[in-house]
């Protein structure tokens, strides 16, 4: 099973690097532009085919790994 984690930074947590990148589009000419939030994508295929077990592994493995639950919020979508 396919597993895809988006991993951001709560909200109220300072973001330098969504802030620069915001910085280097207003100089490349992006206007409107208002704000810039970075995160994380990752994918993981496992060998686990029961959905809610799948579920249950990729929560396990963002609260002990993938994300620093202090700061970020994460999402888990299953395919297949």
């Amino acid at each position: 099973m396919k597993i895809k984690v988006h991993v951001t930074l709560k909200n109220g947590v300072l973001d330098p690097q969504g802030k620069a990148i915001g910085n280097a589009l207003a100089a490349l000419g992006f206007v409107g532009v208002e704000e810039v939030r970075q995160g994380k994508f990752i994918e993981l295929d496992i060998a686990e085919s029961d959905p809610a077990k799948a579920q249950a592994q990729a929560d396990e493995m963002c609260r002990k790994l993938l994300a620093n639950t202090v700061i970020e919020n994460y999402q888990i979508d299953l395919e297949g």
